[in-house]
């Protein structure tokens, strides 16, 4: 997902995620373009999810009252 956030390299993800070998990004990178067709699906999928999630949620009245006065 950073590659798509950040539009971050290996070399960026490893600095940023400690724990994780230039290895283990470059493998997951490679897993990514041998799939990216199913993976793209799928993250499609799960951040529709999310939308829909979110239009559902109840509001709290915080939120109202901000969003009555403009803030939001």
């Amino acid at each position: 997902m950073d590659y798509f956030a950040y539009g971050w390299l290996v070399e960026e993800m490893c600095r940023q995620h400690l724990y994780l070998t230039p290895a283990e990004a470059h493998a997951a990178m490679g897993y990514y373009f041998d799939h990216q067709e199913e993976i793209d699906r799928e993250i499609n999928q799960e951040w529709q999810q999310v939308q829909q999630n979110m239009t559902q949620a109840a509001k709290s009245p915080f939120y109202i009252r901000m969003k009555a006065k403009g803030l939001l």
